[in-house]
């Protein structure tokens, strides 16, 4: 018969004791812990009792108990110990292929695809000889614990100002939240938004970067069109119209025909006496030449038309100009 050496007196602080009361009282808690956490704490009350009265306290199998009140002096931990699992049923070879897969841009290997899926590298291994057909929830297992997401992808380009960004843009909060106010008053805000990038034709102007560990792919927000129409559109914010038109290019003069023949057209059958336009600072506002435009504008309607400029710019510094 095997002889074990007597278990030593638990005596836990308090810093151990009430986060195993928590698990206890937690209400999601699993069982199997809740039931070790009684051990330790039971052990920790009765320091003089064996582990047969404490599991007879506890209606508990005096192994069980045994066991716990060892693993905590040892590991002081409730979790299980790690398990080796099934054996593998891929080789290591292929895991590493497969990660190596992940990490590299579709279009290198004749995939017309701007980033990996799961059910896209899938296909591509089922397809490609000398690698067994795996599954998508595999590939998915492998890239998690490798801590690889190639389905992911963030524009890499960033706020250069965000300590000053609330400050600057106070005035365009403002504006949104009152809008229906200064509707009632003849005012109106619009926001201003060129395109959508999703629906263009375009093709980036550097190579987008792939994976990496902990890094998703990094693809880059500036573009070349190609030959797609230019939507030019603006939206009221108090009652939610939306007024477009379409040109073959995006230039300053473009955005200024749209001006005239639609947004400020439109304000004038509204009666609208200001109009507040909510813009970037892309080159085709073109920020001076809007202004002088606005002036005269101005000078034309003889004060009854008036409008108000809030920049938003792409990095996230404000500024207004009347």
């Amino acid at each position: 018969m095997r002889h074990q050496l007597p278990l030593s007196s638990l005596q836990l602080p308090p810093t151990d004791v009430q986060p195993l009361l928590q698990l206890i009282q937690a209400h999601r808690t699993p069982q199997a812990i809740v039931r070790r956490a009684r051990i330790v704490l039971a052990a920790h009350a009765h320091p003089g009792w064996s582990s047969q009265e404490l599991a007879q306290l506890l209606e508990l199998k005096a192994r069980l108990v045994r066991k716990w009140r060892r693993r905590w002096d040892e590991t002081h931990s409730l979790k299980d110990l790690p398990r080796s699992g099934p054996p593998r049923r891929f080789p290591a070879q292929v895991r590493a292929q497969v990660t190596a897969l992940a990490c590299s841009l579709p279009r290198s290997h004749g995939v017309p695809l701007a980033h990996w899926s799961r059910v896209a590298l899938a296909r591509y291994v089922a397809a490609t000889p000398g690698l067994p057909p795996l599954s998508a929830s595999t590939i998915g297992r492998w890239l998690a614990a490798e801590q690889i997401r190639p389905w992911r992808y963030h524009s890499w380009q960033h706020i250069q100002d965000p300590e000053a960004f609330l400050s600057r843009a106070r005035p365009v909060l403002q504006l949104y939240e009152q809008a229906t106010v200064l509707r009632c008053r003849k005012a109106s805000g619009s926001s201003v938004p060129m395109k959508k990038r999703g629906s263009c034709a375009r093709e980036a102007e550097q190579a987008p970067r792939p994976a990496i560990h902990k890094h998703p792919v990094y693809q880059s927000p500036r573009y070349k069109r190609r030959g797609a129409l230019q939507l030019m559109a603006a939206l009221s914010v108090a009652d939610g119209l939306v007024y477009g038109q379409c040109h073959a290019r995006k230039r300053f003069v473009d955005f200024r025909c749209f001006l005239e023949t639609v947004l400020l057209v439109e304000a004038r059958h509204r009666r609208v006496q200001t109009v507040a336009l909510i813009l970037d600072n892309g080159s085709t506002h073109a920020p001076k030449q809007l202004s002088g435009f606005v002036n005269e504008l101005a000078r034309r309607s003889n004060g009854k038309l008036t409008m108000q400029l809030y920049w938003l710019p792409v990095n996230a510094r404000l500024s207004r100009s009347n």
